[in-house]
């Protein structure tokens, strides 16, 4: 009878356990004569401070309009361990001030966002050294079409054996959906023949003519795409 009590308490508990599925994202830039200083404080940085749910992947920021940058993506963890993070110590702040920041210019973002596992075909720790992040901004009031557009993507991915991990911005301004490839075999995914063209797979999964209509839904309902490549330093991220 205790044992049954006790698993009864225990319900509500597990009812609001925490779901580990936010990532933050911070950019930097640094200056373009300080790249190694910064690079090499970075590192020493990440591993003494960022452990555990605030472990950091460090990637370089290969194409795109933020090409140059360095890519720190810290987590996965939960809202409520965000909320009750609180300041992270005075000798956190001062490293990274007086050792990391003094090699940033005065360009850098950072962004919330959460793992789509219904919309993804590959786990959200299931990483890749490459990645392209394919950034989608849906038109105000139409992010529901964008996701039904991405839920229809899902098939074909999947029909083509691709790792796409999907993730929605969380109060970060404009809102978007991150479309995240990770290259599990290299960048030789990319290559022409390596798979089924997109359109084939698309109609194969969601039936004759339906890339069309596809292709219509995101003219109606996008209001701005762009993508960027992405590798990962392991060196300067997290052990």
């Amino acid at each position: 009878m205790r044992k049954i009590f006790l698993l009864c308490m225990l319900i509500p508990m597990l009812g609001i356990s925490q779901t580990k599925n936010v990532i933050s994202a911070n950019r930097v830039f640094p200056k373009v004569d300080k790249v190694l200083e910064f690079e090499k404080a970075l590192a020493v940085h990440a591993q003494k401070y960022h452990t555990g749910d605030w472990k950091w992947r460090v990637f370089t920021i290969e194409s795109g309009p933020d090409a140059g940058g360095y890519h720190i993506t810290e987590g996965p963890t939960s809202w409520e361990a965000i909320d009750g993070r609180g300041n992270l110590g005075t000798e956190h702040n001062n490293d990274w001030n007086k050792s990391v920041a003094i090699y940033l210019t005065d360009r850098s973002s950072l962004s919330y966002s959460v793992y789509q596992d219904s919309l993804s075909t590959v786990a959200l720790g299931d990483f890749s050294d490459k990645i392209e992040i394919t950034h989608w901004y849906p038109k105000i009031g139409w992010g529901n079409k964008i996701r039904e557009a991405i839920a229809s993507m899902k098939k074909a991915w999947e029909a083509g054996g691709q790792s796409v991990a999907v993730y929605q911005s969380a109060s970060s301004g404009p809102a978007q959906y991150a479309l995240v490839t990770r290259y599990k075999q290299g960048l030789k995914e990319r290559a022409q023949g390596f798979r089924k063209p997109f359109k084939e797979r698309y109609e194969g999964a969601n039936g004759e003519d339906s890339f069309e209509d596809f292709l219509d839904s995101l003219r109606e309902y996008l209001n701005d795409s762009w993508s960027e490549l992405l590798f990962l330093r392991a060196d300067l991220s997290s052990k």
